[in-house]
């Protein structure tokens, strides 16, 4: 227990944390805090204690996975979020930084997505039973970033939202043709087709992920304007008039990146419009944290602006448009939290009692990441021509309230 005890003892100030260790010894560390509830957990070996202090995010979430760290007072959520408000994103934080380096030596290679690796990452995640998500996505199954607009209370207005403004931002018009590159399950795809009129054809390397959005297309009727390929975007050819991928990017890799954008830039018509929707980071660049690179998204990093925008500008696109997005996720993503922890019995059912403790912490983590980490997300608006699209954002703002309405 010493390097717990000393790591533990080095960062942790507001809150307050009872950690009983293996022999039943109990250590206090912090102070309480009327903002978090104080939180009790047990340990079970030395092996576990070692392993957190070493590898922070790797060894709790195993250690959390396994049930060698399991919780007495409190949940997983309040857990992370006590931990990363302590270790969170300021000027001075110096055992923060000392924490994520060890990360970032690994994540450089993590990130090197070939086609074929890809397509195995995306399957890790992507291609899951079904039935999991259909217990906590809404009737979109829209699996990233919500838009909480004023007056927006549920995770179903909000990702209806979210879809407005994607839509909006790209300017659409009928006998448009669009890429949709990461489709997911077709929903923004069948979306774009519903208020436009557009034509549509969505990509996807996940196997599972291309089964349900063609046959939730047909079930619609929509089969004839709306297409779906099992395909790399690396492989597309063709024009199109307005390209957008949402939650994608991440798994794209930072070595692929100019070569990302310059794709985008070869399959978009000359006077064509762009959207990218990514997590990013508001803290520079950094690494994924292990644990989350092992067992939730292999290959798979948020990227700064400051490496997003370089990949843009030696593709000869304009930005047209930034926004960020910065607490949107976190809200999201507490809604997918809670929706999941209601549904214990039926997940544990799908899978086992070690996959939901991984899913939990998992959901955890991603909260935590937004609250007190340098996650964001944003939008990122391009275009060929820098007369491609209106002077101001005035017709934003219209297309928006039309397709809310439609």
């Amino acid at each position: 227990m010493f390097l717990f005890d000393r790591l533990f003892t080095k960062f942790m100030r507001e809150g307050q944390l009872t950690v009983i260790g293996p022999s039943g010894k109990t250590r206090v560390y912090g102070q309480p805090c009327a903002d978090r509830p104080a939180l009790t957990i047990r340990l079970a070996d030395n092996a576990t204690s070692r392993a957190i202090a070493l590898n922070p995010a790797l060894g709790a979430g195993e250690a959390f996975m396994d049930g060698r760290l399991t919780i007495e007072q409190g949940d997983i959520r309040r857990l992370v979020d006590l931990v990363t408000h302590n270790l969170r994103w300021e000027r001075d934080n110096p055992v923060r930084f000392a924490l994520w380096r060890q990360a970032s030596i690994a994540a450089k290679f993590d990130q090197i997505n070939y086609a074929r690796r890809s397509k195995r990452n995306v399957a890790h995640h992507y291609d899951l039973d079904d039935r999991l998500y259909d217990l906590f996505l809404d009737p979109h199954r829209q699996y990233s970033c919500a838009y909480w607009d004023e007056g927006v209370t549920t995770l179903e207005a909000a990702q209806e939202a979210k879809l407005a403004h994607i839509a909006a931002k790209l300017a659409l018009k009928p006998g448009q043709r669009v890429l949709d590159i990461g489709c997911g399950w077709g929903g923004l795809a069948r979306y774009i087709h519903k208020v436009s009129g557009a034509e549509v054809l969505g990509v996807t390397l996940s196997e599972e992920q291309l089964k349900y959005a063609r046959a939730e297309t047909q079930r619609q009727g929509l089969s004839d304007k709306v297409k779906f390929e099992l395909i790399d975007y690396r492989s597309l050819s063709g024009q199109f008039d307005r390209i957008v991928s949402v939650g994608m990017f991440e798994h794209v890799g930072l070595p692929h990146y100019r070569q990302f954008f310059d794709k985008v830039e070869s399959l978009l018509k000359t006077d064509g419009v762009a959207l990218l929707h990514t997590i990013a980071r508001a803290d520079g660049p950094g690494a994924t944290d292990p644990w989350t690179a092992k067992y939730i998204f292999p290959g798979g990093y948020s990227p700064a602006l400051s490496q997003i925008v370089p990949a843009i500008e030696r593709s000869w696109m304009w930005i047209t448009d930034i926004e960020v997005l910065r607490l949107h996720y976190a809200k999201t993503i507490r809604c997918w939290y809670d929706r999941c922890a209601a549904q214990e019995a039926d997940i544990t059912a799908l899978y086992d009692a070690r996959f939901f403790r991984m899913w939990m912490f998992y959901l955890a983590a991603a909260e935590c990441a937004f609250n007190n980490d340098g996650h964001m997300n944003v939008q990122v608006q391009m275009t060929k021509r820098r007369d491609a699209l209106p002077l101001t954002r005035n017709y934003i703002h219209a297309a928006e309230q039309q397709f809310r309405g439609a």
